[in-house]
């Protein structure tokens, strides 16, 4: 699905990513890596497998679309050091050509160095061009710049007949700020309100679907 955000065109995707084809960038937002295993360790029953279908999304989107650029708007991994993380180096290792870079999250306590190890540069925010790009939705957005966001995790309620309705993962985008759908599983949803200006597009199985 293409979408002209700001006056530049984006392919939206429905493994929750976008594509800047511009500057052959994918981006994603709050992939939580590590979260299974965390809910793990405290009793929380959670499929194991859950872990292995992540990764091979990204892996997978990486094969698709080869792009010069990974930027993840925050949150890339839950909380503290597990086996997860290196996994994850290790795909990063294997896609050499390509640039990692973390816009950091509240999830993303890890020290620089592990970041730095597994060849990932972190930024606090990122500018390129009039986007500016940070995990938290910006209070304030300058003049002239459009904020691309994760954290809040957008999710869009569809209803039915009678009190039937479904809960779909979204991207959302206002007149001057962006919203990405969170890229791991059981992260759950918080429901958007749009406003008249803004546009909203759901992310099926396997298509995007503007509303």
């Amino acid at each position: 699905m293409k979408a002209v955000i700001a006056g530049e065109e984006f392919s939206l995707l429905p493994q929750k990513a976008m594509i800047w084809p511009r500057l052959e960038t994918l981006l994603l937002a709050d992939l939580h890596l590590g979260k299974v295993n965390h809910f793990r360790r405290y009793g929380i029953a959670v499929p194991s497998k859950a872990n292995d279908h992540n990764l091979e999304i990204i892996v997978d989107l990486l094969q698709a679309t080869r792009p010069r650029r990974v930027i993840c708007l925050g949150d890339l991994f839950h909380s503290h050091y597990n086996t997860e993380w290196e996994v994850f180096g290790e795909v990063v290792s294997h896609f050499r050509a390509i640039s990692f870079e973390l816009v950091l999250g509240n999830h993303d306590i890890m020290s620089e160095r592990q970041y730095e190890r597994k060849g990932i540069q972190i930024h606090e925010q990122l500018q390129i061009d009039r986007m500016v790009l940070t995990h938290h939705p910006q209070e304030q957005i300058e003049a002239d710049c459009y904020n691309l966001a994760g954290h809040i995790h957008p999710g869009v309620c569809l209803r039915g007949k009678g009190r039937q309705s479904l809960m779909l993962p979204c991207f959302y985008f206002g007149k001057n700020q962006g919203l990405l759908p969170a890229f791991g599983m059981f992260t759950g949803l918080a429901r958007i309100t749009p406003r008249k200006e803004g546009k909203v597009f759901a992310i099926l199985e396997d298509k995007v679907l503007e509303l």
